[in-house]
């Protein structure tokens, strides 16, 4: 018996005749899905939210890089923690294996609540905006963001290869888009100044700190695709390298646009401004680069929709394969060999969600709780690196966190300092996560019982 879990609880055992996920996807497709997952609408927002917070155009700069820094550490970590464990499930398997079935619990039902949720229905509330600006259809954002949520639910339900490419192909249109903003910011003649005169930020390392909490939000989303890890031809290949790489090509694509933006409007005029990249493109080709990246940013909406219909319902096919949620979301479909009733499950809460709130009231409570599991997941590696036996710290390692523990500990310290400012800053909102939380650790016994009962 594997002594990391309890009796009933763990790794989940695969029924005779009963159908699998299949393993189908590639290292181009564990990369598109990493870089997707990164790069939704916020890219084209914070870099505003920033300015706001640092009145100097290097701070600003500075931020983004140590965002990225740290998003490039914690995908060094998960890297290591994708050969360690190429389970179905990802992070989820790891917080399993690493402390106590409980916290995977927490970590899948939070995911499927709060997190993923709702800030799926956040991207669709955002992506319903733009619609109706684009479109100039009277209808609702809530509307156009649950029939998108539906849309994108039947696609991915049609199998991982059908999701995958649609991901793939969102992700390079998205490519595209940004490619347009840097090079039509940084071909404008005469760059605005970068005066902070009147400026609301300071420049301090308090000001830092503060424009840290949405430069790291921004970088969020590279760990989904290590949900889809037991979907991979060859994870402990494929996927360590598709994070590095992903995630070194987001850092290079946020700096360009944080300098672009900043070199186009200059440091007040980015403050100011809610839309920043929509000011780029109205200041190089007018009224029709507006549209162009309007286009952009709704295309980037349903490419990071597309990425986390696509990978989360693992976690909750892994949970109930654990035993600790419903037995139903384990079911694969033996045609699509994809988890259709989780698939489904998420893509109906989040439609929930969205047609209940705005885009302000989802997302201030997700961040804290986040950031948590970040932590914890960090924290995992140093407890698999204290378990292992001699033998096992050369063999079966295709990628090893450079200055570990030192790097681990950068990167969970980070992670955690920003859940706590989060909290301080956003009390009421955050608590919501936290209830959730609580709820969820109520509700864990009752589902460990029922896998216990024999079955009859």
């Amino acid at each position: 018996m594997d002594k990391s879990h309890p009796a009933g609880i763990g790794r989940h055992r695969e029924k005779s005749g009963e159908p699998l996920l299949a393993r189908r996807l590639g290292p181009f497709d564990a990369t598109m899905i990493v870089m997707g997952g990164i790069i939704g609408a916020g890219i084209f927002v914070n870099p505003s939210v920033v300015a706001q917070r640092v009145n100097t155009p290097a701070l600003m700069i500075i931020a983004w890089l140590i965002g990225g820094f740290i998003a490039l550490l914690g995908a060094l970590v998960y890297a290591e923690l994708a050969t360690l464990r190429p389970e179905v499930g990802g992070q989820y398997a790891y917080l399993r294996d690493a402390y106590h079935p409980i916290v995977a619990f927490l970590y899948g039902w939070s995911l499927l609540l709060v997190v993923q949720t709702g800030g799926m229905a956040g991207a669709a509330i955002i992506f319903g905006r733009y619609f109706q600006e684009l479109s100039g259809i009277a209808v609702s954002e809530q509307l156009v963001a649950v029939l998108t949520l539906f849309a994108l639910t039947i696609v991915n339900c049609m199998g991982v290869r059908a999701g995958s490419n649609l991901q793939s192909g969102l992700m390079l249109t998205k490519l595209v888009a940004i490619a347009l903003l840097i090079v039509a910011g940084l071909a404008l003649t005469g760059a605005a100044t970068s005066s902070t005169h009147g400026a609301k930020g300071t420049a301090s390392l308090t000001g830092l700190a503060a424009a840290m909490v949405p430069v790291i939000f921004a970088y969020g989303g590279w760990q989904t695709a290590t949900f889809v890890s037991g979907e991979m031809r060859d994870s402990r290949r494929d996927l360590p390298k598709a994070l590095f790489i992903g995630v070194a090509g987001v850092i290079v694509i946020y700096s360009l646009v944080a300098y672009t933006c900043l070199r186009a409007l200059g440091m007040n005029a980015l403050a100011s401004t809610p839309t920043p990249a929509s000011e780029v493109m109205r200041h190089a080709w007018g009224a029709t680069g507006a549209k162009i990246i309007a286009y952009g940013i709704a295309i980037s909406t349903v490419g990071f929709l597309s990425q986390s219909i696509l990978t989360a319902p693992r976690v909750y096919y892994a949970m109930a394969r654990d035993g600790v949620f419903f037995k139903s979301v384990g079911y694969v479909s033996r045609n699509t060999k994809v988890p259709v009733i989780a698939i489904v499950l998420q893509g109906v809460w989040a439609a929930v969600v969205a047609w209940t709130g705005t885009y302000e009231q989802i997302l201030n409570y997700v961040v804290t709780i986040d950031v948590l599991f970040f932590g914890l997941t960090g924290a995992s590696l140093i407890i698999f690196r204290a378990r292992a036996r001699p033998d096992q710290q050369t063999r079966e390692r295709l990628a090893r966190v450079p200055l570990h523990p030192i790097s681990t500990g950068i990167f969970v310290l980070a992670c955690w300092t920003v859940a706590l400012a989060t909290l301080i800053a956003q009390p009421i909102n955050a608590g919501i996560g936290v209830v959730m939380l609580a709820i969820g650790a109520f509700i864990y016994p009752l589902w460990r019982f029922r896998s216990l009962r024999p079955e009859r």
